[in-house]
């Protein structure tokens, strides 16, 4: 059983930046995949990054890539999404997860923890 608590969300201006973390419970966070997706209103939620147990292997999607970026530091239980150059469209929930899987790590449905949400809004 993982629990993730996720923090650092809030108003920020068009261009501007924001670090969000993800503390996670446990002592087996190293063996989960890490992932970030978010939920804008009236949107459904999309994958935004995700991380390799040992931070070898990253992956974004193509609206963030270059913008942001996802790392993890596993003696401390925690991943960040270190957000830059803000956009009005960046504006959601955002949401960390764990999973195990091995394949579909894009896709929700193969993670198995998530957080509560934290919310980001991008002013223009």
């Amino acid at each position: 059983q993982v629990q993730l608590v996720e923090s650092g969300g809030g108003l920020v201006q068009a261009g501007g930046s924001l670090r969000l973390s993800c503390a996670a419970s446990g002592r087996t966070f190293s063996s989960y995949i890490m992932g970030w997706f978010r939920q804008a209103p009236g949107k459904e939620r999309e994958f935004v990054a995700r991380i390799s147990r040992s931070s070898d292997i990253t992956y974004y999607s193509d609206s963030v890539k270059g913008r942001f970026t996802i790392s993890r530091d596993n003696a401390k239980n925690t991943v960040f999404l270190q957000m830059n150059s803000l956009k009005p469209e960046d504006t959601a929930v955002y949401y960390c997860a764990a999973t195990r899987a091995s394949g579909g790590l894009s896709d929700q449905r193969v993670y198995d923890y998530w957080g509560q949400g934290t919310q980001v809004t991008v002013s223009s």
